[in-house]
């Protein structure tokens, strides 16, 4: 009795200093979540089903021989730099920076402009790293709801940055997870009205045919977010941000040193200069999701939301969200649950775009769980 009260005593010590010294806004977040699939068909998380062609995998892992990791590596990622620039289209004049992944640049930029009561913009619902990021840096984040068909709302948006002054806009480009792409002409107004930055975050650019990398030269507070997760290198955890090179070299004392390891810059630059394998995959998964999206709008009940993405929004009826979800998972697929993460996602899920035969299993799935 005596041991288990000195360590209640400890532990009561230990909660007591946590709440000392921890951020109070820190103590109030949750951790991001990653579902564990537990040998169940993975169509939560937006990834490229396909692996690496054959052919590419010998020479790929030759390129991996040749690195000393013994060696710390190129501080700034040259090499694997100009390849994104040619791959990702960035124009002269726009400088980039390299993260791990887009979610490190994303930190990067708010650590930049971070100070007491400024504020974090974003339409909602968007990309919950905006949220859980901004509160990390200690900042203040405002969301604005789009419109029930998911659209933005301008006018909305013009007025909360009268309202609010934010230093940051995020807008995703197509968004996520309702995967429409935003007016074109209504980010540049947002562009021209923000105060501070605006980011546009492009992660799904391979899937949409669309981009505002062409409008950076003409706009020096905007700054386009690139990934090669979805492409089909989610593992490497690559992210470029492009932009005016005076806001660049700011955002650039916040970077850690050596960010990008060795072994992931020479997996990148090696991809990246076979990306003709890559965005073949590309293409199959965007026929691949017209197919996926018409046998969701077939299904009687369900509503299935056009998507510029590699996943497909659906909406399930009424109070079935959940139950839905779980009866898939029952039956061997994992998607992602968006009801009760903002009211306009009631009873929604997200569904990646997978193989054909992976896309089948989910729809047998779901029209399963749906007749339960």
């Amino acid at each position: 009795m005596a041991k288990e009260g000195a360590r209640a005593g400890r532990s009561g010590r230990v909660a007591d200093a946590v709440a000392r010294w921890v951020r109070p806004e820190i103590r109030a977040l949750t951790a991001y979540q990653v579902a564990d699939p537990g040998g169940r068909i993975k169509l939560d998380a937006m990834e490229n089903p396909y692996p690496w062609p054959t052919e590419l995998l010998e020479a790929w892992l030759e390129a991996l021989r040749q690195v000393s990791v013994n060696r710390y590596p190129d501080p700034g990622a040259g090499a694997l730099k100009a390849e994104m620039r040619a791959a990702m289209g960035v124009p002269a004049g726009a400088d980039v920076l390299v993260g791990n992944g887009s979610d490190e640049l994303i930190q990067m930029i708010l650590l930049t402009m971070a100070a007491p009561d400024r504020v974090v913009l974003a339409p909602e619902p968007t990309f919950v790293m905006y949220r859980l990021i901004a509160a990390v840096a200690g900042m203040r984040y405002v969301g604005v709801d789009l419109r029930p068909d998911f659209s933005l709302d301008l006018e909305a948006m013009l007025a909360a940055i009268e309202a609010h002054g934010p230093a940051v806009v995020f807008l995703a480009y197509p968004n996520n997870p309702t995967g429409n792409l935003f007016d074109r002409e209504a980010i540049l107004r947002i562009v021209e009205a923000a105060p501070g930055l605006v980011v546009v975050d492009e992660a799904y650019a391979p899937f949409a045919g669309a981009t505002l990398m062409d409008a950076l030269v003409g706009h020096p507070r905007l700054l386009v977010l690139r990934t090669v997760s979805k492409m089909g290198l989610a593992g490497l955890r690559l992210g470029l941000l492009a932009g005016h090179p005076a806001w660049l070299a700011e955002i650039d004392k916040t970077r850690l040193p050596y960010n990008v390891g060795a072994l992931n810059q020479a997996s990148g630059t090696f991809a990246l200069r076979h990306r003709d394998a890559f965005e073949a995959q590309t293409q199959r998964i965007r026929e691949d999701r017209e197919a996926l999206h018409a046998a969701l709008a077939a299904l009687p009940g369900v509503e299935a939301f056009p998507s510029k993405a590699n996943f497909v929004l659906f909406r399930v009826p009424r109070g079935l969200g959940r139950v839905v979800h779980a009866g898939l998972l029952t039956r061997g697929v994992l998607v992602k649950c968006l009801d009760g993460q903002h009211p306009l996602l009631a009873d929604c899920l997200r569904v990646t775009v997978g193989t054909p035969e992976e896309n089948e299993a989910f729809l047998e799935a779901l029209r399963a769980a749906l007749a339960a």
